[in-house]
């Protein structure tokens, strides 16, 4: 048994299995040794015009031989038994893709009899046998049951037959292909944190790397799958991590500009004490001038200087914030470097939460 999300069907071998009872098959066990009888051309016969509703294509198996049973018995009963290979569709619900169980179904019918003619039944006891050596990579099969699905149409009433299969999704393949490389991408996008602010080209590169090799994991896990119109479980882990790698490209830019911003702050605060430290030498100038003036002197020279005044923002407070002075840590990279690994846990927790109570 094989799924195929992408193209939602799935492929199964199945060894199928009709009973039914044909009078005119009757013969007499005069010796009362036989048993009963195999019949090497099933074609010779009638044979209900059963057909698989949700058949995509199929095969028989012919190799050596045709894989056909055929036993007719005493009293008429036929156990007709065939060995097939098919291809049959299963609509997926992938919201909560890949912690999702999904309902595959086959589906048995009468194509030309009607209810009238011809009714299908299950089997009394245990009417699906399931081997022991199946096989999926992807999911488990936890359970199945039979059920009827007889259709009514403009030509009548049909007989059909339908045996559900409940499949739960392996959530281990995904965690090691999808969760944990994400969430390494997400720690990698960290470690600009403890870079130099002034270390652009390292900084912007990684994060600029990680942001790339993010969307390249979005695309390849979209890749795989059928596009839909609703947003899947994946979408929401996928759109976290996402936002969470650019959020630390962003907070490195935020950083720069503050870095970039307080050395600008700290040229204008020189430059306003040089404006200071003149203006105090011009007092002191024009005091002499007026003594010399007071017993008839003129000064040997005069100086006219003026320089222009640059307007300094008296609120700087969003910077001492976002880059503490000296060459010490910035208090922005210290808030993320605490607040992100949180952050990111208790993100993970909510949405397992509220896909978890959404499923119930």
């Amino acid at each position: 048994m094989e799924e195929n999300g992408k193209r939602n069907e799935y492929a199964c071998q199945i060894t199928f299995r009709q009973q039914w009872n044909d009078n005119r098959l009757r013969y007499e066990d005069t010796t009362g040794q036989i048993k009963y009888l195999v019949l090497t051309d099933p074609e010779r016969i009638w044979k209900p015009d059963l057909f698989f509703a949700n058949e995509k294509k199929g095969h028989f198996h012919e190799i050596i031989m045709p894989n056909i049973l055929l036993r007719i018995h005493p009293n008429g009963d036929i156990l007709y038994s065939i060995r097939l290979s098919l291809t049959l569709t299963c609509p997926m619900d992938l919201k909560y893709y890949p912690l999702d169980r999904q309902t595959c179904s086959i589906k048995m019918a009468s194509y030309a009899y009607s209810t009238e003619d011809l009714v299908f039944t299950w089997k009394a006891n245990n009417p699906v046998q399931v081997s022991a050596d199946i096989n999926l990579p992807r999911f488990t099969l936890k359970d199945y049951n039979t059920k009827y699905c007889t259709s009514r149409t403009n030509t009548g009433e049909y007989s059909c037959l339908e045996v559900a299969l409940l499949f739960k999704r392996e959530f281990s393949y995904y965690l090691i292909q999808i969760y944990i490389p994400c969430a390494m991408l997400i720690f990698v996008s960290w470690v600009s944190f403890w870079l130099d602010p002034n270390a652009t080209v390292a900084r912007v590169s990684l994060g600029v790397t990680t942001l790339l090799s993010m969307a390249t994991q979005i695309s390849g896990i979209n890749a795989s799958q059928p596009p839909v119109s609703y947003t899947k479980a994946i979408d929401v882990w996928t759109g976290v991590c996402l936002t969470f790698v650019f959020g630390a490209l962003l907070e490195f830019a935020l950083v720069n500009y503050a870095s970039r911003s307080d050395v600008h702050h700290a040229a204008a605060k020189q430059q306003r004490q040089r404006l200071a430290k003149w203006n105090m030498e011009q007092a002191l100038l024009e005091g002499n001038s007026l003594e010399l003036a007071q017993y008839g002197m003129r000064p040997g020279c005069e100086i006219h200087m003026s320089a222009p005044r640059r307007k300094i923002g008296a609120n700087v407070g969003y910077r001492n914030f976002l880059l503490v002075p000296n060459g010490s840590m910035s208090s922005l990279e210290y808030s993320f470097r605490l607040c992100l690994p949180f952050s990111i846990v208790s993100t993970g927790q909510r949405i397992c939460f509220v896909m978890i109570c959404s499923k119930d």
